[in-house]
């Protein structure tokens, strides 16, 4: 038996961090553990208080309640914060316990513990983070605020506007134009409503995998999902900015890169694409340019793409597909929007870019999206739209200046 307890002891010993004082705190024992962590050798803790170790930062109550516990015979246990002999902080989980002779009087204390250093730090790096997060999600909570109350009123004058641009759009064609970009509007707000709610469950999931990535401290973990939560939030506000850019019309012409804008369009309409599961393929170089209005040619890709997006409505396929692809030649643009929703019966296939012409139902459409499409390619950005069905769908093909015209002429 006596053998099996000098087993237990050394155990204890060797995986733990002890020390023993006298009952009036001055140290007899100490382990090589408690050695390691302190920074003192035995010969300069054995015969001095414990409080060698005592961190000046831990109030004098918290020691009255150690002496005030174990004084009567008790079992005390705490977190204690400590201070090497180089003036470095670690902590260490405690429990102190009397060791009392056969009168039953106090004869020692013998301490346990274990460092929990590491943890403390997790613990601190977490709540700084959360500090910081706390900021962020301020910031972000205002600015919402501000969009939001400019949304709100865009939205309670949006059918009254509609209503009055669609019946002037009757006797002028250049109001066309404008009654489809309110609608574009229209279904913008929704838009920027759905890409909320993505990126906020997301946010959850990541406070979530935070606290698991503390609880494992795995702290490159939670540094990388503190970025993580960063970059959304900073997606959301970009959200805003990408639909009031949208929103401004151009006032010149200039050249600008055809995927930056076909990546701006898609953006605004992610939050429907999402809702349909129509897969779609980018396949344009990204030096690729295009002179002209940016916004108004991107106006007739997002009428391209809802055009698909309501032929798949009524479509039972396995895989809705849509294809936006570039390419320049000689001094154009070539760009093609393709889908593969069955394509465009030929016996209406010459009306379909006349204005009011539509096969939707009243309340779907106003007939004005490819018209529209029409009026800017070839009046706004001097170019050709032309539509023809291949590979079991639709393909419209638009050809715009790649430089101005005056350059053309010099190249």
């Amino acid at each position: 038996m006596g053998r099996e307890l000098e087993q237990y002891k050394r155990a204890v010993e060797q995986s733990n961090i002890v020390s023993k004082t006298d009952i009036n705190g001055i140290i007899t024992f100490v382990n090589e553990e408690f050695c390691k962590i302190s920074g003192y050798s035995k010969e300069e803790l054995i015969g001095r208080n414990h409080n060698i170790v005592r961190h000046p930062d831990v109030p004098k109550k918290n020691f009255k309640l150690l002496w005030d516990t174990i004084l009567k015979k008790e079992t005390f246990k705490t977190t204690a914060k400590n201070r090497a002999k180089n003036g470095s902080t670690f902590y260490v989980n405690t429990t102190i316990t009397p060791i009392l002779n056969e009168s039953g009087g106090i004869e020692e204390f013998i301490a346990i513990r274990y460092d929990v250093t590491d943890n403390v730090a997790l613990t601190e790096a977490l709540k700084k983070k959360k500090k910081e997060l706390s900021i962020l999600n301020s910031a972000l909570e205002t600015k919402v605020k501000e969009q939001t109350s400019e949304l709100r009123e865009l939205n309670q004058n949006l059918e009254r506007r509609i209503a009055e641009e669609t019946e002037k759009s009757r006797k002028k064609d250049k109001l066309m134009f404008q009654q489809a970009r309110l609608a574009a509007m229209g279904e913008t707000i929704s838009n920027i409503a759905h890409q909320w709610r993505q990126p906020l469950s997301e946010l959850g999931i990541i406070i979530f995998t935070m606290k698991k990535y503390f609880m494992d401290k795995n702290e490159k973990g939670m540094e990388k999902q503190y970025e993580h939560a960063k970059k959304v939030i900073t997606k959301m506000s970009k959200t805003i900015e990408d639909f009031r850019n949208f929103s401004n019309p151009d006032k010149e012409k200039n050249s600008f890169f055809v995927k930056d804008m076909i990546e701006d369009t898609l953006s605004i309409l992610k939050g429907s694409l999402r809702r349909t599961a129509i897969n779609i393929e980018v396949d344009i170089d990204e030096h690729i340019t295009a002179y002209g209005y940016k916004n108004e040619l991107s106006q007739a890709i997002l009428n391209l793409i809802s055009n698909a997006k309501d032929a798949f409505s009524d479509k039972n396929l396995d895989e809705r597909a849509l294809k936006i692809s570039s390419k320049q030649e000689d001094n154009f643009t070539i760009l093609s929007v393709a889908d593969n929703a069955g394509g465009i019966d030929g016996a209406i296939m010459d009306k379909i870019f006349e204005p009011y012409f539509t096969t939707k139902h009243a309340n779907l459409g106003t007939g004005l999206g490819l018209y529209i499409v029409k009026t800017i390619i070839e009046d706004s950005m001097d170019g050709i739209v032309c539509v023809q069905n291949e590979n079991g769908g639709t393909k419209f093909t638009i050809k715009i200046p790649a430089i101005s015209t005056a350059n053309q002429g010099d190249a």
